[in-house]
């Protein structure tokens, strides 16, 4: 079986363009490749494939981005964050579980609102921030980020919410989102291996789109290291702003 079996060559051609697209961005921000996928795919592809399509390049790029700095401090962002992950964990694979019987707009509506109104308060000029770690908040988020990763594959949002809220560094930061994404990656292609999402059929389409998002994330990751901290949290707030907006629309549209 071929990819054109499945898709045209033109739908092969805008899912490349879209793939790098995502990668950019992500490159740039660190976040916003599983958002920018499934929206870009989605306009011209059956939201079957379009979530098999990004699940390999999300995978594979938040591993780069885990490992960037090496293991030692890949491992340290999982020490000081595994609340988070453990408790993300849970709820990303009890949330998983629950697709078939609660609308993800619900959810995605409940982490749009908080996520939009942070952000854009915020891009306004008020701040709000996190002088230290709480054990109880990162829990709460953890929850939340997971139980809304595992109904629709979004889970950057909250995550990213949090980091900046704590001033995490653009280094530190980056870093730790590939340790939560590349984890939260393996658990939804595990998921979906389990659901028939990515098989035999898709898994090659899905394969195909990770190069352009791996060329696309090395042009990003250029102009990321050009950036300071100031512009790097603008910049990061713009698509956590937009970001936010995306799930409004996705839960007000269904």
């Amino acid at each position: 079986m071929t990819l054109f079996s499945i898709l045209s060559p033109l739908d092969l051609a805008l899912s490349l363009v879209v793939a790098f697209a995502a990668g950019w961005i992500k490159g740039i921000v660190g976040f916003a490749m599983p958002m920018v996928m499934i929206s870009g795919l989605s306009m011209f592809l059956p939201p079957e494939l379009a979530l098999a399509g990004l699940i390999l390049p999300t995978l594979v790029t938040n591993g780069f981005q885990a490992l960037r700095e090496g293991t030692k401090a890949a491992y340290a962002s999982i020490h000081r964050f595994q609340v988070f992950l453990v408790v993300g964990l849970i709820f990303l694979l009890a949330g998983a579980q629950l697709v078939a019987f609660v609308p993800a707009s619900t959810f995605l509506l409940m982490i749009g609102v908080p996520v939009s109104f942070f952000a854009l308060i915020q891009v306004l000029g008020m701040k709000l921030t996190l002088k230290s770690q709480s054990t109880r908040i990162e829990a709460v988020i953890g929850a939340v980020a997971g139980f809304v990763g595992g109904m629709s594959g979004v889970w950057g949002p909250p995550t990213v919410a949090y980091l900046t809220a704590l001033g995490t560094p653009k280094l530190e930061q980056l870093r730790t989102q590939g340790v939560i994404y590349g984890l939260g990656s393996i658990a939804l292609a595990i998921a979906h291996l389990g659901s028939g999402v990515l098989r035999v059929e898709t898994a090659p389409f899905s394969a195909v789109l990770v190069v352009p998002a791996l060329a696309g994330m090395w042009v990003g990751l250029r102009l990321q290291d050009r950036i300071d901290q100031a512009i790097f949290r603008k910049a990061t707030l713009l698509v956590l702003l937009v970001a936010g907006l995306n799930l409004l629309r996705r839960g007000l549209m269904g």
